[in-house]
């Protein structure tokens, strides 16, 4: 079977609000690793996840690799 044409693959999540307030002083940036069905949900995958940086709940979206 080809690489390219599995039906679940690998996404990475980071968080919005980190991501927005790049000029703050925050150590970092909080990512999730994932895995998605490209059938099911071919949109970008949103959900709410902990943020060990701004230490709540937050949105954290798809991002490319």
């Amino acid at each position: 079977m080809a690489k390219g044409k599995d039906v679940r693959i690998r996404v990475i999540l980071e968080c919005n609000s980190c991501r927005k307030d790049i000029n703050k002083e925050s150590p970092g940036i909080s990512r999730y690793i994932t895995q998605k069905n490209r059938h099911n949900t071919p949109s970008r995958l949103e959900l709410r996840k902990f943020c060990p940086y701004c230490y709540k709940h937050t949105i954290h979206g798809e991002i490319k690799k």
